[in-house]
């Protein structure tokens, strides 16, 4: 069945044209850079840490980053020193993984790591809401944590940790994990999990992002939206979004 996930609802809202050319004519759009790279090397060690493997972390990471930034293409300019600063970043944030969300959830148990969701949008039979969630622990007061890894740099100010779009994420994820495991929303609470590249110390913080009904309606509200649109084939441009788009002054969007 046709599905949404919030990476692409995230495009709708950003530009419904936009989204059309990457999701509707299958145009490539956004490439990645060393950012994304890092990001996606970071998030394999966290899954790792977090499960108990035992691996070399630096090793590990470095392999994935290098692995990652192979990945990017060879039409995707790369800024050779700023890598090699990012490996540098990496190892310092590394071994302050585990001692974070042990810290900040004291004693808890890793239920899963990367767990699918592909669910039933009540009132939209032919689409499923589709995502991956990066992990979820349980606590001995009866909660359920869902957390997401996000990389950044020193770190995030008020105005970004309660930035709609970035919230309704977990929003999203907490309400279909709940229909998906048939547990009380009530008992399940989300958080956001930095991992910080240039900040000198607490380079992984995790905090607490509320996701009652009244959020969880509105953000439902918004995907019913979008998804009446994109069936309805409304593909209208943002202008305001144009600046850092990557079909900015070509064909597809002159």
């Amino acid at each position: 069945m046709p599905h949404i996930s919030y990476s692409e609802l995230k495009d709708w809202v950003t530009c419904a044209f936009y989204h059309k050319l990457t999701r509707v004519d299958k145009l490539k759009g956004f490439k990645g850079n060393e950012f994304t790279a890092f990001g996606t090397a970071i998030h394999a060690v966290c899954e790792k840490k977090l499960l108990k493997e035992e691996i070399d972390d630096e090793g590990f990471f470095v392999s994935s980053f290098s692995d990652c930034i192979a990945d990017l293409g060879d039409d995707v300019p790369v800024d050779s020193g700023l890598v090699d600063q990012m490996v540098g970043q990496g190892k310092a944030l590394l071994p302050e993984i585990e001692e974070a969300v042990a810290e900040y959830f004291g004693e808890y148990n890793v239920e899963a790591v990367e767990l699918k969701l592909y669910e039933p949008i009540i009132g939209e039979d032919d689409y499923m809401f589709k995502g991956f969630i990066d992990a979820i622990v349980s606590t001995p007061d009866g909660k359920v944590h869902i957390f997401d890894w996000k990389t950044c740099g020193w770190g995030w100010d008020s105005r970004r940790r309660s930035e709609k779009m970035t919230t309704y994420q977990l929003t999203l994820y907490k309400h279909f994990f709940a229909q998906k495991m048939n547990v009380n929303p009530e008992d399940v609470e989300t958080h956001f999990a930095l991992l910080k590249r240039t900040a000198k110390k607490n380079r992984v913080e995790l905090f607490r992002v509320t996701s009652g009904p009244r959020k969880t309606e509105n953000a439902l509200k918004l995907l019913h939206k979008a998804l009446y649109n994109i069936k309805n084939k409304r593909y209208i441009k943002n202008r305001l979004s144009c600046e850092r788009c990557t079909f900015r002054h070509t064909k597809e969007c002159p």
